[in-house]
């Protein structure tokens, strides 16, 4: 019982971490990862999973956000939708890969969205950028860089 609470409180941190609220699963993640009581990689495969749906419904948010463009509690003014459309135009889907930085990797995701970049596109860049950081973060962490 003690393992499936771990295993879900890493999802849910990985989860809401993706999403635009102010959440973080690293901690969680290395935390679990120096307790040692758990399989690093399913460890890194929950906390990549969590993260990804996050991510995923930031994309789907991003699809259906312009139907409220036009409503004044909308949070984002026109200007700054334009800005981030124009980084993405400029940068493209590869911009996907920088999903995993903290402060523009979630609005990124929200913009896919909003340019109806394809699923399955969407999908595996973000996979490959989020799994990619807790690999990293777990190698350093459990000294397998040195």
């Amino acid at each position: 019982m003690l393992a499936l609470t771990a295993y879900l409180g890493l999802f849910l941190s990985a989860f809401g971490a993706a999403t635009l609220l102010p959440l973080q699963s690293e901690a969680v993640l290395v935390g679990l990862l120096l307790a040692k009581a758990h399989p690093a990689w399913a460890l890194v495969a929950v906390a990549t999973l969590g993260n990804v749906l996050g991510s995923l419904v930031n994309w789907l948010l991003g699809r259906y956000v312009e139907h409220w463009r036009d409503r004044r509690w909308f949070p984002v003014k026109p200007a700054q939708m334009e800005r981030a459309q124009a980084f993405y135009q400029r940068y493209g889907r590869w911009s996907l890969l920088l999903a995993w930085v903290p402060v523009i990797g979630d609005p990124l995701t929200l913009v896919a969205g909003v340019m109806r970049e394809s699923f399955w596109v969407f999908l595996v860049l973000v996979t490959l950028a989020k799994a990619g950081r807790y690999l990293v973060l777990a190698a350093l962490t459990l000294g397998w860089m040195t």
